[in-house]
Formats: C-alpha cells, sequence, structure tokens
C-alpha cells in the first residue's frame, strides 16, 4: 500500500474501523493505546474533510438479494446527468464515470431474483442519448465487504477487533422493520442506538439486540469508505477478464490477493472476472498489469476502463 498523506495513528483508526466499524471510541482507545478523545477526535476530523465514512452493509445472498453490474454507454453530454439519476436510486450501491465520460458503471441491488428483470427491463435510463446498456450478475466474491484494504494494525490488534466469520446458514427473512433499519445503517453505520431508537420508534435494546444478531448471521456487516487518494491511490481502474471457467476459480482467488485489489468477483456476461484496482500513477497500473496481472492463469480477454468520477459510494 502507498504512503498516504495520513498520519500513523489516523491509520490505525481507519483499519480497526475496518475491522469493526461499530466498535465504541473507548474500545478503540484500548486497543491503541490512546485516549477516547482522542480517538474521537481524530475520527470527526476525518469525517469532516469527506475521506471517510461507515456504511452499514448487507450480504446479499444472505438476504435473498441479487446484485447486478449495469454498464450504460451514452454520449459524453448526457453521461453525469444519466449518472447522478441512477446514483439518487436507493437501490444502487455504487456508481462511477469511465471510459472517457462516455460510459457509467454501477451495482444495482434486486430485491429477488424475480425483481431483476423489472429492475433491468423498466426501470434502468431510457433516454436517446444511452446508446447501450448491459447488465451482468455477480456470482461470487473473492475480495470485498468486511475486510481491509489498510494494514497498519498489529496482530494482537487484529485479533482484539476482527469480528468472528459467520457461520454458513440459510437466508435471513428481512422484516419492513428490519429494512428500515437498515437504511438508517447504511446511511451513517455509527448511528447510536438512541438516534436509531428515535427515528424508528422501536426500543433501544430492541435494537441492539437485532443488530447484534444479523452481525452474528453475516447478514448485516459494517464498512469503511474511504476517499482512496487520500491514501495517495487517485488511480482506480475496472478490469473487465476472460478466463477459461475451470481456471476462474484459480484466477480470482489470485487477483483478490493482489494489494492493488479492491473488489474481485466471478460475474456473468462476455467476461466472467470483475476487478476495482488501485495505484499511485500511470506507471504504476502498467507495472502492475504487466507483473502481477500477466501471472494470472491465461486470460483470454482483458478491458480496463478508468475510474474519471465517482457518483456515488456507499
Amino acid at each position: 500500500m502507498a504512503k498516504s498523506d495520513l498520519d500513523e495513528l489516523d491509520l490505525l483508526i481507519l483499519h480497526a474501523l475496518q475491522l469493526d466499524g461499530r466498535a465504541s471510541f473507548t474500545r478503540l482507545g484500548e486497543v491503541l493505546g490512546v485516549s477516547d478523545q482522542t480517538v474521537a477526535r481524530r475520527f470527526a476530523r476525518m469525517r469532516a474533510e469527506r475521506r471517510v465514512r461507515v456504511t452499514g452493509r448487507t450480504d446479499p445472498e444472505r438476504v435473498g438479494e441479487v446484485s447486478w453490474f449495469v454498464r450504460i454507454q451514452c454520449v459524453p453530454s448526457v453521461a453525469v446527468t444519466v449518472g447522478r439519476a441512477l446514483a439518487r436510486r436507493p437501490d444502487t450501491s455504487w456508481v462511477k464515470l469511465t471510459s472517457g465520460g462516455t460510459e457509467i458503471v454501477g451495482v444495482v441491488r434486486a430485491a429477488s431474483e424475480r425483481d431483476s428483470g423489472a429492475l433491468l427491463l423498466e426501470r434502468l435510463p431510457k433516454t436517446p442519448n444511452v446508446t447501450g446498456v448491459t447488465a451482468n450478475c455477480l456470482l461470487h466474491v473473492y475480495f470485498g465487504g468486511p475486510q481491509s484494504l489498510i494494514d497498519a494494525l498489529d496482530p494482537r490488534q487484529v485479533a482484539a477487533l476482527r469480528m468472528p466469520e459467520p457461520p454458513p446458514g440459510a437466508r435471513v427473512e428481512l422484516s419492513a422493520d428490519d429494512r428500515r433499519l437498515l437504511e438508517l445503517l447504511a446511511a451513517d453505520g455509527r448511528t447510536g442506538f438512541t438516534e436509531l431508537a428515535a427515528a424508528t420508534g422501536r426500543p433501544h435494546t430492541t435494537l441492539r439486540r437485532r443488530v447484534q444478531e444479523l452481525r452474528e448471521c453475516g447478514a448485516l456487516y459494517f464498512d469503511l469508505d474511504i476517499d482512496h487518494r487520500a491514501l495517495r491511490l487517485p488511480m482506480q481502474t475496472m478490469l473487465w477478464l476472460s478466463v477459461a471457467p475451470d481456471r476462474l476459480a484459480e484466477a480470482g482467488a489470485a487477483l483478490a490477493a493482489h494489494p492493488e485489489a479492491a473488489f474481485v468477483g466471478a460475474t456473468t456476461g462476455a467476461t466472467n472476472l470483475y476487478a476495482a484496482v488501485l495505484c499511485p500513477d500511470p506507471a504504476a497500473f502498467y507495472r502492475y498489469l504487466s507483473t502481477s496481472v500477466a501471472a494470472l492463469p491465461p486470460i483470454q480477454h482483458l478491458e480496463t476502463a478508468p475510474v474519471i468520477q465517482t457518483l456515488k459510494s456507499l
């Protein structure tokens, strides 16, 4: 990981929050060996500078949702407008503008497999300036979710903060009350239970117990949303790769082990492997392609799409 403009304590706090986004400032201070006031002050500064926030996210497989990578090709003059319209939708996780301003890429979640058809055929942007739309289903995640991109804590500290791996289990049925709770936690994963109770009208103790249940079963996790430019990794690039089906798992696992990888998943479509990678500059990205990517199992096709603007990141 490249050296960032954040200091050592900032990075320790960020790594800790990626391990447990709802850990109290008192708990974080105990593990890091500083006061809770220091942790709270540092976090407030980083949050105010729009570098960082904690978000509550659901595991699509556990809650029965289906995730789609949607790629919308359009003329450059309407790309930002169409992208912002997509970003305003509550069912989008992130939306980015790529490829010279002619393509919008986003992740859209359908509540169920049954809802996917309506989502993709009826509710995606319809305008003469949109020249093409493709949607690929996310089949498997090799790297992403509650995992850390920042390596700052020592093994003892990591062990003290890492959440237990949830056991394999069936899908979790979410009630309307659950979905309202998850909506609030998606906006701010560190919202206190007093505030959650006021917003939902549910008892503080009930909410605390339900959040714990959803975390223990793996339906809910807390992730850290950080501006990668703060880590001096301003170049974000999407990779769309094709490998032989019998080498897909091997390639996905190998790609997930790269320190440049922020997300790796298997998808349907013309390509079967997607990755988001972070590099400090084009020269570093070239070295990454010509060494680490070149060492993967034989690649049948590779498409690279630099991100030029992030319109939504949840």
